[in-house]
């Protein structure tokens, strides 16, 4: 009898706990499914049907091969970002800077493979992912010595971040890295040596998505095994308690923020190297932003990321499709993105709440305990 209560106090609890896995998925899922139908109304009025663009969606993202590689393709960099936002985030920390950290990536990408065509591919790979890491790690490094050193508030640093980020990346595409023509705000096309070879043939699917699964592997091997990681979930989740421990948190910040601010490089690494083969002003404009909604959605877990990165992967084939096939705007996909995306935030939201309310009761029942 007591075991069969005690049963059954356990999965009560793994469904109404904040930070279990049911609860995670119940509200992850939950909130696409909002996305999904908010989006849906809109296109009622606009005087489309949400069953056949969703079906013709979610049809042409696994048509064929092309278009399932493509989903990879694109949740490479997705997976980047979103980790981002949450290895920061276990720390307690918002990391708003990706999108500055990933054109900060990407110039020094193409500028190490512009600067040094005539090494081979083994050398030359390592170098311009080196060099994605280094200036987006340094670049993100920047905020987190601004917390430590002045107690700046992250949030807004890193976001302001982001238009400086942009600026030097407009003034380096226009002048010391502009095309040998001079047309437009562009590099040359890297030497072929610096090209991520392709996972499959024909596709623009390449080496680069097991870099990021590598990555989100490294990412819960420093979170969940290494005493670093330990001492970020520490200061994440209480901060007087953590220095009260001996923790320095203001080495945690800066940690923090230099591991993820290479996260966020290596994309523009990735996205250079194993797409664009250029780096063009004011490409992937949204990358962090997304980044951001994936981390919340994946509940700031690298599983959790990986699996987000891949829906949205699939919404952005799918959706591109149905957009040129059909006379449905091409804006309606971001509008979706842009929904699961408030949902998300609306559901950490209630989940703080929740975890609040379960403490409140725990500590109650602890008061009331003989």
């Amino acid at each position: 009898m007591t075991a069969e209560k005690h049963g059954g106090n356990s999965l009560s609890e793994s469904l109404t706990d904040p930070d279990g896995i049911l609860s995670s998925l119940f509200f992850s899922s939950l909130s696409v499914f909002l996305g999904l139908a908010s989006a849906g109304v809109l296109m009622l009025f606009l005087g489309h049907s949400p069953a056949a663009v969703y079906r013709d969606l979610f049809s042409f993202a696994f048509r064929d091969v092309y278009n399932i590689a493509d989903i990879f393709a694109k949740a490479a960099p997705l997976i980047l970002t979103g980790l981002a936002f949450a290895f920061a985030f276990r720390a307690g920390l918002f990391n708003i800077g990706a999108q500055g950290q990933f054109y900060l990536g990407a110039v020094a990408s193409a500028a190490c493979a512009l600067s040094f065509p005539f090494l081979p591919s083994w050398l030359l790979l390592p170098l311009c992912a080196a060099a994605s890491m280094a200036a987006g790690g340094l670049w993100g490094g920047m905020t987190g010595y601004f917390k430590a050193r002045f107690n700046a508030n992250e949030f807004l640093v890193s976001m302001m971040s982001t238009y400086v980020a942009v600026a030097i990346m407009d003034f380096l595409v226009r002048s010391p890295l502009r095309e040998a023509k001079g047309e437009y705000p562009q590099t040359d096309v890297l030497a072929e040596a610096s090209w991520i070879p392709s996972f499959l043939s024909g596709t623009r699917f390449h080496w680069g998505f097991f870099l990021a699964l590598a990555a989100a592997g490294a990412a819960w091997v420093l979170l969940w095994k290494t005493t670093l990681g330990f001492r970020m979930r520490a200061v994440g989740k209480n901060r007087s308690a953590a220095r009260f421990a001996g923790i320095r948190e203001k080495n945690v910040f800066v940690s923090v923020f230099l591991v993820s601010g290479a996260f966020a490089g290596l994309a523009g690494f990735l996205e250079v190297n194993g797409v664009q083969h250029m780096v063009v002003q004011g490409f992937n404009p949204l990358l962090g932003a997304e980044g951001i909604g994936i981390a919340v959605l994946g509940g700031a877990h690298p599983l959790g990321v990986v699996l987000s990165a891949l829906l949205f992967g699939a919404l952005k084939v799918g959706g591109l499709l149905v957009t040129q096939t059909s006379s449905v705007p091409s804006s309606i996909i971001a509008i979706l993105e842009g929904f699961v995306m408030l949902y998300v935030i609306l559901s950490f939201y209630l989940r703080h709440r929740l975890r609040r309310a379960c403490a409140r009761r725990r500590a109650a029942a602890g008061g009331e305990a003989p």
